[in-house]
């Protein structure tokens, strides 16, 4: 059974986020909101009855926010600008990036900024409960005025228009309201405005990436772990006092984490008084280069989960003060050059197991078999999954071009500077997946290297990592046909097998 969280908008934490998307978890929508939502909206009724004219309201939007709308024609404006901003493309978001999506929108609409009535967000929370997911193309959003298409995608579905998926099955949006007892809405003033601006695509796909890297992350240690053992590196780089004397946090960490997955290793003692003299950067300076990208996906963790809890619709409802003001907390810079930064963390730690694949399979550098296996020449070993891994970290390098330097203006002009926060975001689960698979094949390396030691032991932890490797994939005795070995490694790092060794809790410690 999935867990249950109780929701209390703007004090998410990353914990509550990781349960949404990871296991769909219940929610229970702190009742104490509701005073505020209704606050909201009796504000926005306030101004209709006193026949102001306030943008969102009452008017066009974007280039036609001069345009009045008469108060018989507000029900259609509302419908209309839904409707309109239905251009989507591209393929679906999966069911798990909807429903953050779906958890994100209650969460900043049920703060109370966003003038809507308490039948919008329980109607989403229904959705959400009954897991009919809107289907959202997911290509279309420039990452300004919010993510404006995929969110219209979204609150069509409250109307009765579209497609949702419920079950693996993609029905039409009404058959979706039936399954959560619903009926298509009649959108009051604000609430299809409120619905479409806001940045909640851009930040669930950023928070998906994340919570990749996260996992990633701990694996690449592990991986870059086994192989300072099977290389028999030295064990002084991860010593805490040349981490103490650079002072970064990060590097700081990081080491640790080394130290205790190494300790007590009868490889390492086997080798203290031998010749070498320092070891290739991609294992010396793991402390370093993992160090950094820890202390920039924190940095991300924090621009993310401060999005997670915004209200980034327009224009704001302040009831206490009788005031809607109009601003721009639709646009997505934050996220985007967030997503940016976590882009380059994924790039660098498959940047760096590549580089550990590479020395593995040299035997002039390792001191091992080439390639890892017997009889070489006529078995080929480990040489072409290098490759993979090596093509894998090319497709990376383009992928981790910044979107956030990328702007075109949209709405003849109106809007003249966006985010791109919406590709941004989108490519990180591209990226993590082929570094995924970049250290699967590390892992795999790094163990066969490992095998030649025995009958020296690694460190207990190690050991166990061992024992989980050779429990799916057998020792690499001569060729045989090796892609399920690559999928059932990159499935370890993108189920998260190894956060019992490295745990995401530990990296925002």
């Amino acid at each position: 059974m999935p867990s249950a969280l109780l929701l209390r908008p703007g004090q998410l934490v990353l914990d509550d986020l990781r349960d949404i998307y990871w296991n769909q978890a219940t929610l229970d929508l702190d009742p104490a909101c509701r005073t505020e939502v209704e606050a909201g909206a009796r504000s926005v009724a306030a101004i209709l009855a006193s026949q102001r004219t306030v943008y969102g309201i009452n008017t066009g939007f974007g280039l036609l926010a001069r345009t009045s709308i008469p108060a018989d024609s507000l029900a259609a404006l509302q419908r209309n600008l839904v409707l309109s901003h239905c251009t989507g493309t591209g393929p679906l978001l999966d069911d798990a990036s909807v429903g953050l999506i779906l958890a994100l929108k209650i969460a900043s609409l049920a703060r109370g900024y966003s003038g809507v009535g308490w039948a919008v967000i329980e109607a989403l929370l229904k959705l959400y409960e009954a897991r009919v997911y809107p289907c959202i193309p997911s290509q279309g959003s420039v990452g300004a005025s919010g993510d404006l298409a995929p969110l219209a995608h979204l609150a069509a579905v409250l109307l009765g228009v579209g497609q949702v998926r419920h079950e693996g099955q993609v029905l039409e949006a009404a058959e979706g309201l039936a399954i959560a007892g619903l009926e298509p809405l009649i959108l009051g003033p604000k609430e299809g405005l409120a619905l479409l601006n806001g940045t909640q695509v851009s930040t669930a796909l950023a928070l998906r990436g994340l919570f990749a890297a996260e996992r990633l992350f701990g694996a690449a240690l592990v991986a870059g772990s086994l192989s300072v053992e099977a290389l028999k590196g030295s064990f002084v780089p991860f010593d805490a006092r040349i981490q103490a004397v650079r002072g970064q946090p990060g590097q700081i960490a990081v080491a640790e984490l080394y130290r205790e997955l190494l300790h007590d290793s009868a490889i390492n003692r086997s080798h203290v008084h031998c010749k070498r003299v320092q070891d290739p950067y991609s294992l010396r300076c793991q402390p370093q280069v993992m160090g950094a990208c820890l202390d920039h996906l924190r940095f991300a963790a924090g621009v993310f989960l401060r999005e997670a809890n915004a209200v980034s619709d327009n224009p704001l409802v302040f009831a206490g003060d009788a005031e809607v003001l109009s601003g721009g907390n639709f646009h997505a810079e934050p996220v985007a050059m967030a997503a940016d930064v976590l882009a380059l963390v994924i790039a660098e730690i498959g940047a760096l197991s590549e580089r550990r694949t590479a020395l593995l399979v040299d035997p002039a550098l390792s001191g091992l078999p080439a390639f890892l296996v017997r009889e070489g020449g006529l078995n080929s070993g480990f040489m072409i999954a290098q490759v993979t891994a090596a093509s894998l970290v090319s497709e990376n390098k383009s992928l981790a071009h910044p979107a956030s330097v990328d702007s075109l203006p949209t709405s003849a002009g109106q809007e003249d500077h966006v985010s791109m926060a919406t590709f941004a975001a989108r490519r990180l689960q591209d990226m993590a997946g082929n570094a995924a698979a970049v250290v699967g094949i590390e892992l795999l390396a790094a163990a066969q290297g490992m095998d030649f030691h025995a009958p020296l032991s690694t460190s207990p932890q190690l050991g166990e990592v061992m024992a989980l490797i050779r429990s799916r994939v057998a020792h690499y005795e001569e060729d045989r046909y090796f892609a399920p070995d690559i999928a059932t490694a990159r499935a370890w790092v993108e189920d998260g097998a190894f956060e019992r060794w490295v745990p995401c809790a530990r990296l925002h410690s």
